[in-house]
């Protein structure tokens, strides 16, 4: 069995009401539940997530994604992740939800704010979002959602949902993008901004994110599943964090780590980046390097 775990470290993914000091201290860990590996369907999805926060994961994330064609696995696509991640929200009690990362091409950004404040609601303020700019063009096309000038596009969607989810208002005339004095009612019942994540290593989504965003998360592809990876992709972040005039310490960080456990006979997701594996013992080790 291969999972993507989350390590949050003094930086990185998570509220109950959240805030950067929350983080402090020893590393978080989350897992994010299987997207297109397999069919699951929801009676699965809910004994794991309860599975997860009984034996101590500090978060669940779940994938944004609408189709994937080509490859080893064929045509497949996952549930729609705001939907699943409500019924996660209503079935468990203390761990962090969120999507790692939803696109914010998919919907309208003061849709998306929308649909983040309802899932808020339901997990009683457990929620953070995570945004990219999206990358498997396939999707885009299949459901007929424009790919070009992604990060123009993320730019403006960036602003709007900043503005809502912060408890403000949002006017808008962009190019791509346009609100109209947009509000969120009913307003958030936790205290402070929804915690926003940026999932990106691109230089210049991250000079966009990085005067507001709560946290960074990169995925083990980026960074070879690798400790060395993972510094490398941080120093960058907290170089253009300094640039944009933010404190590096203040931004949580996270990786994506894909761990196996025992052998399944599945063969690696990538030769360029091997899955942590071997005996609890030697995957903790690994962890504590990460």
């Amino acid at each position: 069995m291969s999972s993507a775990v989350t390590l949050n470290d003094a930086g990185a993914c998570t509220p109950t009401t959240v805030s950067a000091a929350r983080y402090r201290g020893r590393p978080r860990f989350g897992i994010q539940l299987p997207e297109v590996g397999r069919g699951v369907r929801w009676p699965e999805y809910r004994r794991m997530a309860q599975a997860a926060e009984q034996v101590g994961f500090d978060q669940i994330w779940v994938g944004d994604h609408l189709l994937y064609r080509g490859g080893r696995g064929g045509e497949r696509g996952p549930w729609e992740a705001f939907t699943l991640l409500s019924a996660l929200a209503a079935v468990t009690e203390r761990v962090v939800l969120g999507p790692l990362v939803a696109c914010a091409g998919f919907h309208p950004p003061g849709l998306i704010a929308k649909m983040a404040s309802t899932v808020d609601d339901v997990s009683g303020g457990r929620f953070m979002l995570g945004l990219g700019a999206g990358w498997n063009r396939t999707e885009f096309d299949a459901f007929g959602i424009p790919f070009d000038r992604r990060v123009d596009r993320f730019d403006e969607a960036w602003t709007i949902i900043r503005e809502l989810t912060s408890g403000g208002r949002s006017t808008l005339d962009g190019t791509h993008w346009r609100t109209g004095d947009a509000v969120l009612h009913p307003p958030r019942a936790a205290p402070g901004a929804m915690p926003l994540m940026v999932g990106s290593n691109g230089a210049r989504v991250l000079r966009i994110t990085l005067p507001h965003a709560h946290a960074w998360n990169t995925w083990f592809t980026e960074t070879g599943n690798s400790p060395d990876g993972v510094a490398r992709l941080a120093a960058d972040m907290s170089r253009i964090a300094t640039e944009v005039g933010r404190d590096p310490s203040t931004v949580v960080r996270s990786v994506c780590v894909l761990v196996r456990l025992g052998d399944g006979g599945e063969r690696p997701h990538d030769d360029a980046c091997p899955a942590v594996t071997g005996s609890p013992a030697a995957i903790a080790a690994r962890l504590r390097e990460f």
